[in-house]
């Protein structure tokens, strides 16, 4: 007897190649069957996904949920669970001074599952007033590798936010130090990139396969686009050897006059996330489900995004096995969507709208088997 039938959808799984109907049954957490049909009968609980994607559990790379400690935080129950994505990333709110505090009062506590890019800052991101990196003492390497390495089941790797009000002129030597932390870690690097000292192609010129770059497409100085609108030629070499480049939409860091030019040089996100924070959960960016419209309103197909917010991350975390697929025996994570066609504004973070022809709007989220029912919490 499974724990859960999905009947009657359409399942979307890039990870498998799937776009088909199928029925989905769940038990102990997992995926435990996917086929053409599955009777009623065989499970305790069925949902009914009748004219609905069927898709793996949504995964944001790049949210800040340390609420009530950073100024950017937001509950990851809410708006992120709430909203179709099972797993998160809080991207830098933590540095190791107050990560003991972000462990116990928000990692052990919320539903969502969270992993954390730990802040070379040890401040982490406390107020707006100040850059954690202005004075790069607080980028302590020591500790944030011993956080780093006590805390394995939650740090995933190490952010490093480099654009000049917060890391002033400093942002070679605190990318130096996010590295030499990262790789003792056996974790990943995510740079904040906009308006940084030093040339954007220098930069990723300095990170490894599997690191990322978030806040791509955004429009300001020292982006992914030359004079002329093309892509640069180091910010191509760097993402054929490798480095991933994320949307982290944000407040101010997605532009579609960039990502208009930059897919029509042939260069693709990497991977799509919303940098969700406090200034922009009721505009521009709500939730990630929005920002998967946007880039279906800029061509991509449905396949396209939901790969670029499941598989794609998976391979980031290192997860492929158990997050982003809905295969036998990965976590029962499940989002289910409506794909609705009519007249619709999208808004960049610059204030640009454009109309789109057909959105995604989140239905029912389902992690590691169960139905996320927020009222029975």
């Amino acid at each position: 007897m499974y724990d859960l039938l999905i009947k009657g959808g359409v399942v979307v799984d890039p990870s498998q190649g799937l776009n088909a109907a199928r029925d989905i049954a769940l038990s102990d957490g997992k995926v435990a069957a996917i086929e053409h049909s599955i009777d009623d009968g065989e499970a305790r609980e069925v949902v009914d996904a009748a004219g609905l994607i069927v898709a793996p559990g949504l995964i944001d790379l790049h949210v800040h949920v340390f609420w009530g400690v950073s100024h950017f935080g937001i509950d990851p129950d809410i708006t992120s669970l709430a909203k179709g994505v099972t797993t998160a990333v809080d991207a830098g709110s933590a540095g190791s001074a107050t990560f003991p505090a972000f462990r116990r009062y928000v990692l052990q506590t919320a539903e969502t599952r969270i992993y954390s890019l730990l802040n070379i800052s040890a401040m982490g991101m406390i107020a707006n007033e100040v850059g954690e990196l202005e004075e790069l003492r607080w980028a302590i390497v020591e500790d944030a590798v011993a956080t780093g390495l006590n805390n394995p089941d939650y740090v995933v790797g190490i952010k490093a936010r480099l654009s000049r009000q917060i890391a002033g002129e400093q942002d070679v030597e605190a990318l130096n130090r996010a590295i030499e932390a990262a790789a003792a870690i056996n974790g990943f690097v995510m740079i904040h990139v906009g308006d940084t000292k030093t040339p954007l192609e220098e930069l990723t010129a300095m990170l490894r396969p599997g690191d990322v770059v978030t806040h791509a497409f955004h429009d300001r100085s020292e982006g992914l686009l030359d004079d002329v609108g093309r892509v640069k030629p180091g910010i191509k070499e760097a993402q054929t050897r490798g480095v991933v480049f994320d949307v982290g939409h944000g407040a101010g860091s997605f532009a579609f006059d960039t990502a208009e030019k930059a897919l029509a040089d042939g260069f693709r996100p990497d991977n799509i996330s919303s940098d969700l924070h406090i200034y922009n959960v009721e505009g521009p960016v709500h939730d990630q489900v929005s920002v998967l419209s946007k880039f279906m309103c800029l061509g991509l197909s449905l396949d396209d995004v939901i790969r670029l917010s499941t598989e794609s991350a998976s391979k980031v975390l290192g997860s492929t096995d158990a997050l982003g697929t809905l295969r036998v025996g990965a976590e029962g994570d499940v989002t289910l969507m409506r794909r609705e066609e009519g007249d619709f504004t999208f808004t960049d973070s610059v204030g640009v709208s454009v109309q789109g022809r057909e959105r995604l709007s989140h239905v029912l989220t389902v992690k590691e088997g169960r139905v996320y029912r927020p009222w029975l919490r």
